[in-house]
């Protein structure tokens, strides 16, 4: 008898750990597997509102924009039925950071599709032709 409530112990437990919220780069929380590498991260010495319009490019290029919060400087899309954040933020004044986080829509982390993007916003930074018409309001 002992042993059936240990393995239920374990079982409670062991689903516990598997299953549940996930932090977005955007603030806001997700169901999903936590403890997975899910975020890539990329610094240039460019403005901020630069990665902004070079992030909202690619997300529209390879996707679709479900919401943009220009006050805490993140968008969310899916791209390839995937669940996509991105957040742009100054670390300072020379140097700004992208975050790229991806998901799948089981909750999976998705490292290869967030690098994936992260590297094209770097593309589009070094092409330097970025349409000034996406830029937020400031």
């Amino acid at each position: 008898m002992k042993s059936n409530w240990i393995a239920l112990a374990v079982v409670c437990l062991g689903a516990g750990v598997l299953v549940g919220c996930v932090d977005t780069v955007d603030g806001r929380h997700r169901a999903g597997m936590p403890l997975q590498k899910d975020r890539d991260e990329g610094r240039y010495a460019r403005r901020v509102a630069d990665l902004w319009t070079a992030a909202k490019e690619v997300l529209k290029h390879h996707g679709r924009i479900n919401s943009e919060d220009i006050e805490r400087q993140s968008l969310q899309g899916n791209v390839d039925e995937r669940n996509v954040w991105i957040s742009v933020d100054a670390i300072d004044d020379k140097l700004s950071r992208v975050i790229v986080q991806a998901r799948t829509k089981g909750g999976f982390a998705d490292m290869q599709m967030a690098a994936y993007l992260q590297r094209e916003i770097a593309v589009r930074l070094a092409n330097g032709n970025l349409n000034p018409a996406t830029t937020p309001p400031r």
